[in-house]
């Protein structure tokens, strides 16, 4: 059974409203889907947190908007950095048995046999657009690249989706390789390559197949 999250609708949008909302403990959100139209409300922050403690990132939850109940996720968010704290929330309403286009984090594993020998770990894509019943959804996606020799590269042909998802990319697409030390060198005398992160994990597309 899905956790139950209290939402209560919003009626003042100035700002002074949205500041009150949030210094009284609470987030500014709205729920939106295919055949729902979007809807203004806001949340507990605590709620929430705990809520998504419980579930994962890419959870199905059940918010009660006033006595009625919607299967929703927590498509995107705006945080504050300096507090860590979400400061606004987009939750999309699902139907369990309905594939979704979302996009899950891609984690490499494992110390690869190449970096031991003096290569250069590359990992060009870090997210991965999938679809996905909201259950087949993975909070993330790990490839293991422990044998990874190096010059050899992985790609999406070699990810195992246990046909809980399909993944909406070419098959040949580079996932990680391993350069080989020269190459390495005259990367890193050119321009500097962007660190092993994206730049916003926080916010995250998700939309209804078909939509």
């Amino acid at each position: 059974m899905s956790p139950v999250l209290q939402a209560k609708e919003r009626k003042e949008f100035r700002k002074s409203a949205l500041k009150q909302i949030r210094n009284s403990g609470n987030i500014p959100a709205v729920i939106y889907g295919v055949s729902l139209e979007s809807k203004p409300v806001f949340v507990s922050s605590a709620d929430l947190t705990k809520t998504l403690r419980e579930v994962g990132r890419n959870g199905v939850f059940s918010l009660d908007l006033d006595g009625s109940k919607q299967d929703v996720m927590l498509t995107q968010f705006q945080s504050d950095a300096l507090k860590k704290e979400i400061t606004h929330a987009d939750f999309l309403a699902v139907d369990k048995s309905s594939k979704i286009n979302v996009d899950v984090r891609l984690v490499l594993v494992g110390e690869a046999a190449g970096v031991k020998d003096g290569g250069v770990l590359q990992q060009p894509l870090h997210q991965l657009s999938i679809s996905a019943t909201p259950a087949g959804i993975p909070p993330q996606v790990e490839v293991d690249v422990t044998n990874l020799q190096v010059g050899e590269t992985v790609t999406i042909a070699d990810i195992n989706t246990n046909g809980s998802y399909m993944i909406q990319h070419d098959a040949e697409e580079v996932i990680a390789s391993i350069l080989p030390p020269k190459q390495e060198e005259e990367i890193n005398s050119g321009e500097q390559q962007a660190p092993g992160h994206p730049e916003n994990e926080e916010g995250r597309e998700t939309k209804p197949v078909g939509e």
